[in-house]
Order: C-alpha cells, then sequence, then structure tokens
C-alpha cells in the first residue's frame, strides 16, 4: 500500500534493472557537474535532489540504436538510473566533477548504440561533461561527449538526447539516428516567438530593437537597426522581452545593473570566469570611487596637479601578507574570487595594477642597431637582448626615458611612419 501511494503522489518509481533474453548488462560512467553557486557547490539544491531521489525520482539514461529502427526511430533501450546519488558525497568546489556508475540492460539484437535520452527529473540541474560505455556488444568503449547544462524535465518540451563522438556528413547520417538529429536542429533554431528563459536552448537573431529607453521621451528613443533598407545590419541575439509600452517595435531593456540577459545556457561564463568577473567588477568599482570620493574635497576637480597624483592611483592601498600562511589558505579554498581579490603577485588591494614600463622589464635592451635608414622605411633594425639576472627596482620615470619612447615607436602599430631627419633645426 505505502509504494502504490508513493506512486500516486511522486509518480511512478523506477524498478531495479531486470535481466532480460539475450541481453547484456552494459556498465557505464558518468562524469557531471552539480548545481554551484559562485565557486562552492549548491547545497541546499543538493539536499532537494537527494529528497527527489527518496522519492523514486532520479536521472535516467535510455539508450538509442544506431542499427535498427522502430518506423522512423531508432529502437531504445530500458531506462538506467544514475546510482548512489545520495550516497555519493560531493566536494564543496564548484570545479571538482562527480563521477557515477550506471548499469543498463541492452539487447544484442539492437545493435551499437548511437545516442542516448537523459530525463532529470529532480529538483536542480546539473552539466553532465561524458558519459562512457565499456563492453558494448560488437563495439566495446563507447564515449559521448556532452558538455551541456540539463535541468529538470518538466523545463523541456522535448527530450535531451546526445549523440556518440563521432561525425557524420549528412548523408552518411545512420538511418535511426536521423529524425533524432533534425529534431536537435529545430529545437536549437527555435520558433522565434516567446521570452526565452534560462534553460531554452535556442540560437536565434533579432534586430537591435533595444538601443533606447522610449517611455522616458522622444530624446531617449533611438532606431531600430537591422531589418530595413537604411540599416539592414547588424543582428544579435534574441532574447524575447516583451515590448517598450511606448513604442511597440522597441523592446524593453533590463534595469542597469541586471544580468539576467538571455544567453544560451551552454555559452554563459562557467564559475571560473564569473567569478574572474565578479572578482575584477569589485575591484574596479573600488579603484573608480576611492579616487572620485577623494577629488571631491580636491580644488581642481578631475584634474591631475602633479605626476604624483598618476602614481597615487597605483601606490599605496592596502598591502596584503605575503608568504606561506596566505599560499596555504589559497590552495585550500579553492575559490576563484577569493584568488583574484587576493593577490600575491603584489598588485595593492583597491589599487590599478602598477604599469609594466614602471614596474620593470626581465629583458633588458643590450643593443639597438639601426643599420641603414632611408626617408620611407627602416630597411633592417637589429634588436638584440639579453636576459636580466640581476635584481631590478621600480623606476617611476622609466616611462619618460628615450629608451622608452624607442621601444614604444618601434613597437608601435605603424612604425613604418619613422621618417629620417631632414632639417638640422627644430621649431615647435
Amino acid at each position: 500500500m505505502m509504494e502504490k501511494l508513493l506512486e500516486t503522489l511522486c509518480g511512478k518509481s523506477r524498478e531495479e534493472p531486470r535481466s532480460i533474453g539475450c541481453g547484456k548488462k552494459i556498465k557505464g560512467r558518468v562524469v557531471l557537474k552539480k548545481k554551484n553557486v559562485m565557486d562552492s557547490t549548491d547545497i541546499w539544491a543538493s539536499l532537494l535532489d537527494r529528497i527527489h531521489e527518496l522519492f523514486g525520482k532520479g536521472v535516467s539514461l535510455q539508450l538509442i540504436s544506431a542499427v535498427h529502427a522502430n518506423g522512423s526511430r531508432g529502437k531504445l533501450g530500458k531506462p538506467a538510473f544514475l546510482e548512489n546519488w545520495i550516497s555519493r558525497l560531493t566536494s564543496l568546489s564548484a570545479e571538482d566533477d562527480v563521477t557515477f556508475d550506471v548499469n543498463f540492460d541492452w539487447k544484442e539484437s539492437l545493435g551499437v548504440p548511437g545516442a542516448f535520452i537523459v530525463r532529470n527529473h529532480h529538483h536542480s540541474q546539473f552539466y553532465i561533461k561524458t558519459v562512457t560505455l565499456e563492453d558494448v556488444p560488437g563495439h566495446g568503449q563507447l564515449h559521448f561527449v556532452c558538455n551541456s547544462w540539463v535541468y529538470p524535465a518538466h523545463r523541456y518540451k522535448y527530450d535531451r538526447v546526445f549523440f556518440v563522438n563521432k561525425t557524420y556528413l549528412p548523408g552518411d547520417t545512420p538511418e535511426p539516428l536521423r529524425l533524432y538529429r533534425e529534431e536537435e536542429l529545430i529545437n536549437l533554431r527555435g520558433d522565434g516567438s516567446g521570452m526565452l528563459k534560462e534553460w531554452d536552448r535556442v540560437y536565434d537573431y533579432a534586430f537591435y530593437n533595444d538601443l533606447g529607453s522610449p517611455e522616458e521621451g522622444s530624446d531617449y528613443a533611438r532606431p531600430v537597426l537591422g531589418g530595413s533598407k537604411e540599416y539592414p545590419y547588424p543582428r544579435r541575439g534574441r532574447t524575447g522581452r516583451r515590448p517598450n509600452k511606448k513604442d511597440p517595435m522597441s523592446e524593453s531593456r533590463l534595469p542597469l545593473l541586471s544580468l539576467n540577459i538571455y544567453v544560451p545556457r551552454d555559452e554563459r561564463f562557467n564559475q571560473v570566469k564569473f567569478s574572474d568577473f565578479i572578482a575584477y567588477a569589485l575591484k574596479s568599482l573600488g579603484q573608480v570611487l576611492l579616487p572620485e570620493i577623494k577629488s571631491i574635497t580636491d580644488k581642481t576637480f578631475k584634474e591631475f596637479d602633479t605626476f604624483q597624483d598618476v602614481l597615487d592611483l597605483y601606490d599605496g592601498g592596502v598591502k596584503l601578507p605575503d608568504g606561506h600562511n596566505l599560499t596555504k589558505l589559497k590552495q585550500c579554498v579553492s575559490w576563484e574570487l577569493l584568488h583574484e581579490l587576493l593577490r600575491s603577485d603584489g598588485e595593492k588591494f583597491l589599487k590599478f595594477p602598477m604599469p609594466d614600463v614602471i614596474r620593470g622589464n626581465k629583458m633588458i635592451l643590450h643593443r639597438l642597431q639601426i643599420l641603414q635608414l632611408n626617408d620611407a622605411f627602416i630597411k633592417s633594425i637589429t634588436i638584440i637582448t639579453r636576459p636580466f639576472t640581476g635584481t631590478f627596482s621600480e623606476d617611476k620615470t622609466a616611462w619618460r626615458t628615450d629608451i622608452e619612447f624607442g621601444r614604444e615607436m618601434l613597437a608601435g602599430v605603424n612604425p613604418v611612419v619613422i621618417r629620417r631627419l631632414e632639417v638640422k633645426e627644430l621649431y615647435s
């Protein structure tokens, strides 16, 4: 009775795979990443996923035959569920992978699998990296490279299908997989309607119709770029946001600091890049705000009075501790956000990084020999450098030396503009 009650409340519970006639057990290995918040695993989401597991709502994989079809689609094997999700302890670091075992009941008469369907009945999404099948009848090892976020099954109107890591020309695609391939392309293109959500996988284009704010007045309105004879291009990724209230041809805009811009989930920053982005944003905010606050009491507002005012953008600040303890802390806590904020390369906290020309260069100019010049271009330049083996110190005047100006000229975007001096006396 209890089992029927659970099936009524939570849906049909998954069954243990049973042996089938003329079949074979195929062992599989699934590598994935769980949902994360910045640099750490989302503990609350992980807890909810385990609760779903208790009620029979797990993650299932179903193999698709690349040899035999049932109508126009490849024949399906029995669903198999990831094992030991509840008991498998995962790291708090979002960078660490989690490996799960899965066992398939597969009839040898179905041939070699060419794809599989994954259904996520958990509360939260996960990032599936690879699926590896061992001892596939007639083939051996079979490898699937997925690298995609899989959201709960109720978020999709279709099945998530992943294909084997093998490239086919359209005409050479196995017939049982052809319809699955075509449907996958349709899902990626979208139908051009509706507001796109984070779990959508649509790669569509739209005009630049969100450049202005017509609701604030005619001075803030902007023309639509693209789709007209006057402005045929460019294009941007379609988001499907609701039309502007004042101008139906324009799309409503997001708040200024909102990061909730639709980008296909697989194309968004991973946790490392996103943590770097947030860290650089926090550092840039401090680097800009502090000089602005100081300049309020300055008589010459928004002006540099001396060269020292420029150097103060890099000098001073809070000197972070450097040594074994800080290094050990950064090794133990593998958060990219912390690593970027607590730099150990000498960069000062809430200060702009020191320019290389002041900090010094590990290669010093040994000899600069200009062999031949004419009035149009330099025919040949020989620059010989040698490694700097001693100790160097910061030189705050290095940027205004003749050698540095010569280096910048030779390394410029157009060195051929260097001309021969034709007059003895120069006039300003």
